[in-house]
């Protein structure tokens, strides 16, 4: 038990959010997309929210600016919260059109939000839990898509409410979070993801 706790952190790592969301997004959506179309898209969001990241991680670890990869201080995330608002305005402006693709648009606008909300409360030395954030998101976004499509994905959401408890468990169990913290993750993952509804759904 305590072995899938601990792996949990790592394979539903916040990092790793946004490619889900997008691989979940193509695999529901009716809508025909080429192969080759999912492919580029979801190529390019691995390397802007998965590899940059951990390249500058790396750099950054260098330089003495932050220590592991889960960003245990407030002081630790200013950096790595700043550049991940940057490469998400990227995704937004650049990968996903509002027209084509609004899902997918708004979800990662959800997700900028979501981050920047975090690095303003990382500049009032206040600290959340970025995973419980990441999966929180694609829970509703998930809820969201299974609505817009009118697919039954009740399995699927039940899984991932799983997943948000197991990540919350996972993160006590380590002693990186408090329950208020993961609460607050939890809220400002899913808000944004919910409000926007209203401009896609």
């Amino acid at each position: 038990m305590n072995f899938l706790l601990r792996a949990s952190s790592y394979i539903l790592h916040p990092l790793l959010m946004p490619l889900l969301g997008t691989l979940i997004y193509f695999g529901m959506t009716p809508r025909y997309v080429e192969w080759e179309v999912v492919q580029a898209k979801g190529f390019a969001v691995a390397i802007i929210t998965i590899f940059i990241p951990i390249v500058t991680f790396f750099l950054l670890k260098n330089m003495n600016v932050v220590d592991t990869i889960h960003l245990k201080t407030a002081k630790e995330r200013k950096v790595p919260l700043m550049l991940q608002c940057v490469l998400l305005l990227l995704i937004i402006k650049l990968v996903f059109d509002p027209y084509e693709t609004p899902e997918l648009n708004y979800f990662f606008v959800g997700i900028l939000f979501s981050a920047m909300t975090a690095l303003v409360m990382v500049f009032f030395s206040i600290k959340i839990s970025l995973h419980q954030m990441g999966i929180a998101g694609i829970t509703m976004f998930l809820i969201a898509l299974s609505i817009h499509f009118k697919i039954n994905m009740l399995l699927w959401i039940a899984l991932f409410f799983l997943l948000n408890g197991l990540v919350a468990s996972a993160r006590l169990q380590a002693e990186a979070h408090t329950y208020q913290e993961l609460s607050f993750g939890f809220c400002i993952g899913l808000l944004p993801q919910l409000i926007l509804l209203n401009f896609w759904l």
